[in-house]
């Protein structure tokens, strides 16, 4: 039997046209030439992508009550078509993921020792922790590359070292790079913007870490995995 593609479609979804970034939550839109303020769904700077006059979708919010009606989930950007900017999807997608992969548990937000990890997984008595990470940049499409950070992260660096010291005591530990881009197949670290992030990726894959790397095809609506690559060892360096 054919497991089916972790994949998430977007209800009543409406085109735009980006006009600035209001601050990291809340950015101006045109629809049908109207200009409306939205809710940016991804706290990252986005600067490569949020430029005036992209095209931009964004979803309906089910809440009236909402200061803002819409979500800005998708930008489009020529040499990559759609890119997803829903910072909530990649742990959906991972939670698709593994809920099909044979595990006998899976629990979100799992809380183990002072840390807190997104994903707890139990498989013939054996015990996993999986942290997921959103990749929305890449410098050169190209090259299949993405990069992470978009921005400093204390928290990313956090979560390497701590996985880092939960696989010592035998736990299995990985970090994956759910890609939300189209043609993008591998994460690098950003080291430009911070290579404290570099530093504990080779210092988490030395400590048995795996790294994986989820490539995805996304369209204006929806985001799927497609691909999956695992190797730790481009970071032994």
């Amino acid at each position: 039997m054919t497991r089916s593609k972790p994949t998430i479609i977007y209800k009543d979804t409406v085109p735009a046209i980006f006009i600035r970034r209001l601050n990291r939550f809340t950015a101006e839109v045109l629809i049908d030439g109207i200009c409306e303020t939205v809710h940016v769904k991804n706290t990252g700077r986005l600067k490569e992508l949020l430029v005036p006059e992209a095209k931009v979708t964004l979803q309906k919010a089910d809440n009236p009550e909402r200061k803002t009606a819409y979500d800005l989930i998708s930008v489009y950007k020529p040499k990559l078509k759609w890119v997803n900017i829903d910072s909530l999807a990649p742990n959906e997608l991972m939670k698709q993921e593994l809920m099909n992969s044979g595990y006998d548990v899976v629990k979100p937000e799992f809380t183990y020792g002072d840390s807190r990890f997104d994903f707890y997984m139990e498989r013939d008595r054996e015990r996993y922790l999986t942290e997921v990470k959103g990749c929305t940049l890449t410098t050169d499409p190209r090259s299949g590359i993405g990069l992470f950070p978009d921005a400093p992260t204390e928290r990313g660096v956090k979560h390497l070292n701590e996985l880092a010291a939960v696989s010592k005591a035998g736990i299995h530990c990985s970090i994956a790079f759910v890609i939300q881009m189209n043609g993008i197949h591998l994460v690098f670290p950003n080291n430009e913007t911070q290579p404290e992030f570099g530093q504990a990726m080779v210092h988490a894959a030395k400590a048995g870490v795996q790294i994986t790397y989820y490539g995805c095809h996304v369209e204006a609506d929806s985001i799927k995995i497609t691909s999956v690559v695992g190797d730790t060892s481009r970071y032994l360096k």
